[in-house]
Order: structure tokens, then sequence, then C-alpha cells
């Protein structure tokens, strides 16, 4: 009887300090998200790059060609299963691979997946998705920034893919292509539950001197800085 009381004390400390470890995160990602990093004053509205959200996960989109860079040399065309070259704009999203390779839908989620996520122990990868045209709205904000400011973002992503030995982007072969205008590629990092997708798109508006968050893991934080005022 002694023992099994000790053993439902401790299931129950443990089940609480869960409960408060998550409260904690959970407040934390709040009020942090809320805390803004401001815009810098002065610039040049030269281009437009947007934010997208699909309800958890942001991209970063921006034009397929400028002055500065044209993505489709390392980004291309032909890793997409429609081949189609008829676009303007491509979106970039960092994210934990064994997600965007495994996990289609929710219903696909596993618990090992979600496991290894959490705690950094699966490898990164960006997921590109080429798109025609840009629908402002709730789900899609659009931001003017300087030729300067854009350089500084593509700096940011770029450094944020791996490449091979002679530099280009590692493609990666799959088929877990979400439609077929999008293609997947190796990228630096690992995903955790303190540097999420999120927070990597936040980080990238950061780079380039745009608005943000102090810190977020979730697109709620990120849409907030740019919907709430």
């Amino acid at each position: 009887m002694k023992i099994a009381l000790k053993i439902l004390k401790i299931t129950g400390l443990t089940i609480l300090a869960l409960v408060c470890l998550i409260g904690i995160y959970l407040g934390s990602a709040y009020v942090l998200s809320r805390m803004s990093v401001n815009r810098e004053s002065q610039t040049q509205n030269d281009m437009a790059i947007y934010i997208l959200t699909n309800g958890v996960h942001t991209d970063l989109v921006v034009p397929i060609k400028s002055e500065q860079i044209d993505w489709s040399k390392e980004v291309k065309f032909a890793n997409t299963t429609g081949k189609d070259s008829l676009f303007e704009y491509v979106a970039f999203g960092w994210g934990d691979k064994g997600f965007y390779l495994e996990t289609p839908t929710w219903a696909d989620l596993k618990a090992s997946t979600a496991f290894k996520a959490a705690f950094a122990l699966s490898t990164a990868a960006i997921h590109a998705t080429f798109y025609k045209s840009m629908t402002e709205g709730s789900d899609c904000v659009k931001i003017n920034i300087s030729k300067e400011q854009y350089s500084r973002l593509i700096k940011y992503i770029q450094e944020s893919f791996t490449t091979d030995a002679q530099g280009h982007l590692m493609h990666i072969q799959t088929n877990a292509n979400y439609s077929k205008d999008d293609a997947f590629y190796e990228a630096k990092g690992r995903y955790n539950l303190f540097y999420t997708c999120n927070t990597w798109a936040n980080n990238g508006l950061k780079s380039c001197g745009q608005k943000a968050s102090l810190w977020t893991p979730f697109d709620t934080g990120i849409f907030y800085q740019y919907t709430s005022k």
C-alpha cells in the first residue's frame, strides 16, 4: 500500500511539473511574442516581400528575380513535379525535416517524429514553394523594404541552406511534396521547442530590419506585429 501511494505521489508530482513547464513555455511565448522589435526608420520602400501562414507555419515570400538575385538559378523550377516556370514569387520555410517529409497531414504525425523535433534530434530542411501571385489578407501580409534590407534577407536565407562542395543547394529527392509547385532542400540547424519554423521566419524579419517579435515559436506572434495595430 505504501509503495502504491509513493508511486501515485511521484506520478502526480511529475504531471504537475510537466503542466508547470508547459505553462511557463506558453506564457513566455505569449509575452515575448507581443514584445516588438521595431522596423528600421528612414529606409526606402524599393520592393515588396510577404509573410505567409498556413495557420501554423510562417513562410518568407520574395520575388524570384530582382537586381540582387535570381533564386531560380539554385531553387530550380525543374525540381518541382510540375516543372512550371511561370512564377513571380518563391516562399521559403525552414523546419524539421521529419515533419516536412513524413507528416503531410496532422493525422500522419508520429510520436517519434514529434519527440525528435521537440528535442533537436532531427535535421532541418527548407521548403520552397513557387507562386504566380500573392493575395493579401489575414494569412498574407505585404512588407515594403529597401534594396539594402533585401540584400540582408537574401544572405539570411542563403546561409540557412546546406550546400555541397561546389556551393550548390542540395535538393532532397522525395515524393512528399505538398503540391506540384514545391521542393525541399537540405538546411542548417535543428528544430526544437525554442527554435521553430516561426522563430526562423521571425529572425529573418529581424535580419532585414522589419517589425518582429522579440521571440516567438508560433506564427501568431509574427502576425500580431502586423495585424493588431
